[in-house]
């Protein structure tokens, strides 16, 4: 059997959020709340519990959210510093 890409589901302050899931996507959370259950010996009794780690680990696999969440903003001069056009030579 391969193994599922989620692991043990961290105990973690929640924040709720209200989500309604198409009946078909309900039925293969459950499903795989029951499958992770059978690997990791700890059964799932919300399958909700998933979707918080399910979320987590699709965003954490994402190259292209993870390069723009990098991407800094230019760094300004600190205030009263010399703009790069301004000349600060006697003329």
């Amino acid at each position: 059997m391969t193994r599922l890409k989620l692991g043990p589901i961290a105990n973690d302050k929640p924040v709720k959020l209200n989500v309604e899931l198409p009946a078909s996507v309900h039925r293969d959370l459950v499903a795989y709340a029951e499958a992770l259950g059978r690997e990791t010996g700890q059964p799932i009794s919300e399958p909700a519990k998933l979707i918080a780690p399910m979320l987590a680990r699709f965003i954490a696999g994402d190259r292209a959210f993870a390069k723009a969440r990098n991407v800094k903003k230019p760094a300004q001069p600190p205030a009263g510093a010399a703009s790069p056009t301004t000349s600060t030579e006697p003329g």
